[in-house]
């Protein structure tokens, strides 16, 4: 895992996929199992319960609809490229912080904010499960 700047932080697809394994669902809260934690076969996280978290994303797994959050923040753009760059530019404005996963085919780049990567460990200063 590292950190680029403009709080962007870039994993491997393996690190990606360790990330999610650790993550659970709980009365719609979003956190990260600590060793040993039991949950419920409904509190799963696949990439479908993560993006209902994410600020935006662009993911060959689960449709970000780029040009309607590009709608929704009140900009216009050319193409798909010129459009998510928009997005990440207006969350990170916003402090939110950007998940980049290296070494695929397609793109794979979800926003969350700092509080959440914070919490899921993503970010320095996170409590590590």
């Amino acid at each position: 895992m590292t950190s680029e700047p403009r709080q962007t932080i870039t994993l491997t697809p393996d690190e990606w996929q360790a990330f999610q394994d650790q993550l659970y669902e709980r009365d719609d809260r979003l956190e990260r199992r600590a060793s040993g934690t039991v949950m419920g076969h409904d509190e799963t996280v696949d990439p479908y319960v993560l993006s209902a978290h994410a600020e935006a994303l662009r993911s060959n797994d689960v449709d970000g609809d780029v040009w309607g959050t590009l709608e929704d923040i009140d900009e216009t753009a050319g193409d798909e490229e010129e459009a998510w760059a928009k997005i990440v530019a207006f969350y990170l404005e916003r402090g939110c912080v950007l998940v980049r996963v290296t070494d695929l085919d397609e793109p794979e780049d979800w926003l969350f904010t700092e509080e959440l990567a914070r919490r899921l460990g993503l970010t320095k200063g996170a409590a590590q499960g």
